[in-house]
């Protein structure tokens, strides 16, 4: 196992872009900043509250061994919804890891944010400078405070309007948590949430391009989401897309002959992405990778039903290399969404295959071993991303029995070792809503 790579000089690019993006001679995109300024936009820190762990290496270390994080729901019968397993984050303790007075006020959801959040900076090393407005926080999310607002509605139904407390406020709706880790760390530079569904994860580290450039030297990107209660549940069942399978292993089975939708999770990641010149200048100690490219598209179809073919979700695939200066042949592993829903895989097999060839470069979908986390879990895709460029193993497709070959795509079945030095995760949100976002090794010539 190699460390992540130590920030050097070389970490920011020298040359003057003149205010536009552009693609620097060895291939790697270039952010423009205010005054011709160009930096490169690394990650920096990295912190995980997911079914699969608490903290990056427990995570990482449970999709190496192949373990399911799926298991039957606790705290309610979710039998009436026909969903009965779901992945659920194991020994999260929230005292841990938020203030008294905020438990109060806020939802599982934001205090696996708050959690993240706290571990990214931990693993970056980071002490924000005097200067508030250095430090941005633009997460994802897309559902907001489900539990919490279950409780409020129980207690409405029940009680009448006065039963309802005056956090539900702010505890139920989606920037919930940019706005309390704001708060309670200080951070005043430009923030917000992106809800794009299960695309937010990558969305909001696009976004946080767009604050870089616009000089903000660090943005906590990312997001969580915690949607097992009854309210979000029965939300979730009216989609058509999960799973109604009681074994685990019986559940989300993307890319396979038996895929029967997916199963729900909670949790994800929240990152800490830098400027080049402004980690180096505080003295970043390592670095987990570079965010080199980013596309993202709509179907602009219907509400709910998918786009009868993949070509806008090919099209962010082709935006994001275009946008990181690199071709097809350049990418060592894609991170696929995983829909787990047969038309769905076929449609993602589709865009892929447009874009790289037939089995033109390994696929794994590592949601399947945690569940569906929405934004959470595009989000934590690029955690696993940047795991595998460090270590240069690649974990497999979850659940994955029998593949369907006529997909075309190169499916990693078991934890495969090979170099990895430039990943492609995809992600698609509910509605329409496609991403794709290009890592790199940093720098790019380390083995």
């Amino acid at each position: 196992m190699t460390e992540p790579t130590v920030l050097s000089e070389e970490g920011v690019a020298s040359e003057v872009v003149g205010g536009h993006r552009e693609t620097a001679p060895t291939g790697r995109a270039i952010l423009a900043g205010r005054g011709g300024r160009t930096t490169r936009l690394l990650v920096t820190g990295i912190g995980v509250v997911a079914p699969s762990g608490i903290g990056v290496e427990e995570h990482w270390r449970s999709l190496l061994r192949g373990e399911l994080s799926v298991r039957p729901i606790e705290g309610f019968d979710a039998s009436v919804y026909g969903v009965t397993i779901a992945g659920q984050v194991r020994g999260f303790v929230p005292e841990e890891h938020v203030d008294a007075r905020l438990l109060v006020q806020t939802d599982r959801w934001t205090w696996m944010s708050l959690a993240a959040a706290t571990l990214a900076a931990e693993d970056a090393g980071y002490i924000p400078p005097e200067e508030a407005y250095a430090t941005s926080v633009f997460l994802a999310a897309g559902s907001g405070g489900n539990e919490f607002s279950q409780h409020e509605i129980q207690g409405l139904w029940a009680k009448g309007p006065k039963a309802v407390g005056a956090y539900q406020s702010i505890a139920w709706f989606y920037a919930a948590s940019t706005g309390q880790i704001s708060i309670r760390d200080g951070w005043k530079g430009p923030s917000g949430v992106v809800v794009s569904e299960s695309a937010g994860g990558l969305d909001s580290i696009g976004w946080a391009r767009r604050v870089a450039r616009r000089g903000t030297p660090a943005v906590l990107v990312g997001g969580t989401e915690a949607g097992i209660c009854p309210y979000a549940l029965l939300c979730q069942v009216t989609s058509g897309r999960l799973s109604t399978a009681s074994r685990p292993e019986d559940g989300y089975k993307p890319f396979d002959r038996r895929a029967n939708g997916h199963t729900i999770g909670e949790g994800g990641a929240i990152l800490l992405v830098e400027e080049a010149d402004a980690a180096r200048a505080r003295g970043a100690q390592k670095v987990w990778g570079e965010v080199v490219g980013y596309g993202a598209t709509h179907d602009a179809h219907h509400h709910e039903d998918p786009a009868p073919d993949a070509t806008q979700y090919a099209r962010a695939i082709r935006l994001s290399l275009a946008d990181a200066g690199i071709g097809p042949d350049d990418v060592d592993l894609v991170i696929a969404d995983g829909a787990g829903v047969p038309e769905l895989d076929r449609l993602e097999a589709e865009a892929v295959t447009s874009v790289f060839g037939e089995r033109g470069v390994p696929v794994t979908a590592p949601s399947s071993w945690t569940g569906r986390l929405m934004a959470g879990g595009s989000a934590l895709n690029v955690a696993t991303a940047l795991l595998a460029i460090r270590d240069g193993v690649v974990p497999g497709v979850g659940n994955l029995d029998d593949p369907v070959e006529e997909y075309g795509l190169d499916l990693v079945r078991e934890t495969r070792e090979q170099d990895v030095g430039v990943v492609v995760v995809l992600a698609r949100g509910f509605g329409g809503f496609n991403s794709a976002l290009v890592l790199r090794r940093y720098p790019e010539e380390a083995a």
